[in-house]
């Protein structure tokens, strides 16, 4: 009798993304791959690879439980789906960044707790897209990266919770990676999580900065150099791995990230200030 694939689900595969990168390169590993959006038009990248496809929605509780029940064994599960918001604390929508912790943190949760008795019976393993900016202050990107660092602190707690049950857990953080979803939010351009532009309200209090400001929240203090199918290329054997590491760094510099994260603060604040033209608004602004 011949051993099955192993089978991997990834939630957020739209075309041009992390997600489809990700499944094409388990594909061509050998797995069976799940590959799911929200809309299944977005999945024809995937499909031309011949990766089955699934619609799920991971904010509706009827949508997973419907995608549950279409997975028959699972051995590897990856939360992907995400999206950015960069915005001054100071000018921050409450229900925009609600939203956005609903989607990078508790979507994350609730797929988990609802593939956790096939990853249970698999003793597979859990992969979170948390990104490094989960472990970085960069000004007008709180509510993103503080939904990244908090679904890393989950990820971590979940590694060892779920420790004597065989399942592993791996925290994913992904440095910048050249992909639609990217550059659809500089160019304004709503992708399929219904994001905000970021620009800033009338009357914020860097008016005189608006532009260096919203050119720092559209990041494009940073220019990819690592594109989607490089970056699943490293991401990919690491995660097939008997034993995965617990946290796995890919992407442009993720190296150069993970060294700046172990840097004093105030060493790191003079760095983000410059990177992210901090310094220049605070002329602007006449402070």
């Amino acid at each position: 009798m011949s051993t099955p694939k192993k089978s991997v689900l990834i939630t957020g595969c739209s075309d041009g993304g992390l997600g489809a990168a990700l499944a094409i390169a388990f594909h061509q590993a050998g797995l069976h791959v799940y590959a799911t959006a929200r809309n299944p038009a977005r999945l024809t990248e995937v499909q031309s690879h011949g990766i089955e496809t699934l619609t799920l929605d991971v904010l509706s509780d009827s949508s997973i439980a419907a995608c549950v029940a279409q997975v028959a064994r699972l051995d590897i599960l990856v939360n992907n789906a995400g999206a950015l918001y960069s915005m001054p604390v100071s000018d921050l929508s409450m229900v925009q960044a609600k939203k956005l912790f609903d989607l990078n943190v508790w979507s994350y949760l609730a797929v988990t707790q609802a593939f956790l008795p096939l990853l249970l019976e698999s003793k597979g393993v859990i992969v979170n897209q948390t990104s490094s900016a989960g472990v970085l202050n960069v000004p007008f990107q709180a509510t993103y990266n503080a939904s990244k660092a908090a679904m890393s602190m989950f990820s971590h707690t979940m590694r060892l919770e779920l420790e004597p049950f065989g399942v592993r857990v791996v925290d994913l953080k992904t440095s910048a990676v050249v992909s639609r979803g990217l550059t659809n939010y500089r160019d304004l351009d709503r992708d399929i999580s219904n994001t905000p532009a970021p620009v800033l309200p009338k009357g914020s209090i860097y008016e005189p900065a608006r532009e260096v400001v919203e050119r720092s929240m559209r990041c494009e203090y940073t220019t990819p150099e690592v594109t989607a199918e490089q970056w699943a290329s490293q991401v990919v054997p690491e995660l097939l791995k008997t034993n995965p590491p617990s946290n796995v760094w890919a992407g442009t510099k993720a190296r150069m990230v993970r060294l700046l994260a172990m840097l004093p603060a105030g060493v790191m604040d003079g760095m983000m200030r410059k990177m992210t033209g901090l310094d220049v608004v605070k002329r602007m602004v006449g402070m």
